[in-house]
């Protein structure tokens, strides 16, 4: 795992793109394709193993079809 200042950030923003993307029935493959982004790299955001950039989370929301505030609308659980 890389190292990041706030874990449970990482991790939740993951599990938040996870849901977005089961709830549009898209495989990890099919995200990964659509916001040209490698398929590993979808599968380590969504482990909370990769913080990604401002940019990847923008073409990741594109991808998503939704804004990028939602795609970020997370709630860190305490």
């Amino acid at each position: 795992m890389i190292n990041v200042k706030n874990k449970a950030l990482v991790k939740a923003l993951g599990d938040r793109i996870r849901d977005l993307r089961t709830q549009q029935e898209l495989s990890q493959e099919d995200l990964a394709n659509e916001a040209d982004v490698p398929l590993s790299q979808i599968g380590r955001i969504e482990r909370g193993e990769n913080n990604p950039t401002i940019s990847t989370l923008y073409v990741i929301a594109q991808a998503l079809k939704i804004d990028l505030k939602v795609l970020v609308d997370i709630k860190l659980k305490k």
